[in-house]
């Protein structure tokens, strides 16, 4: 796990020390020497690093990594440039292009999205190859949480779209004024039907963004 060294180090450095993520380091490099586990190692902690915190103006909750092969990278929702686009990203795209325009492209690599300040956070960051959900409880949601108080703190506009009930979950930690939160069902061929189609979660964001002088996300990905 390489090290988060940008301004999110500061605020995070005391659960660092905690003994739950001592406990948490221990238990998910044992996995790493023992099992098949996704994201590789070096991307757990992408999602900090390609979107620091002075940078985060619209927060994305996922609950863990994808599980199949080559797929996870550290960042919620996205695949790399060469996987194939998952379900719930396709749905995603398919609601960017009612509500926004923005054409489907043919990769599902959100990158560009978290450099623009959308902070992809999943609320485990590893997981089991194959084994969905595999990693929930071992401590990750501690650290998480951490981050997401940390968020609440900012004293500037921050969106948050919480989709689905283990993202809405966290609901509770967020009561900062200056911050709108948006609330749909998951994106997931399950429940997308249910109210997130048509929830226009990517156009609320940029009026409340302008609304505040603030650049809106250019939520288009281009083609590769």
């Amino acid at each position: 796990m390489p090290p988060i060294t940008n301004d999110w180090l500061e605020p995070l450095k005391e659960e660092f020390g905690k003994e739950y993520y001592k406990n948490l380091h221990k238990k998910v490099v044992e996995e790493y020497n023992t099992r098949l586990i996704f994201p590789p190692a070096d991307d757990i902690f992408n999602a900090f690093h390609l979107t620091p915190l002075s940078k985060v103006k619209v927060v994305i909750l996922g609950q863990d990594p994808y599980h199949d092969n080559g797929q996870a990278h550290g960042v919620c929702f996205s695949v790399k440039p060469e996987v194939d686009i998952p379900p719930s990203l396709v749905n995603i795209y398919k609601e960017l292009q009612e509500d926004l325009g923005c054409y489907v492209p043919n990769n599902g690599y959100l990158v560009k999205w978290a450099k623009q300040g959308v902070l992809l956070l999943n609320t485990v960051l590893t997981v089991r190859a194959h084994q969905a959900n595999s990693h929930r409880g071992i401590g990750w949601e501690e650290f998480t949480d951490a981050a997401i108080r940390i968020l609440n703190e900012q004293d500037r506009p921050i969106v948050y779209l919480l989709w689905g009930k283990p993202a809405q979950s966290k609901k509770v930690m967020l009561n900062n004024p200056n911050h709108l939160i948006l609330e749909a069902p998951h994106p997931s061929p399950l429940s997308s039907y249910r109210g997130f189609f048509g929830c226009k979660h990517f156009s609320k964001t940029n009026a409340f963004l302008q609304a505040r002088e603030l650049e809106p996300i250019d939520w288009q990905i281009e083609n590769i």
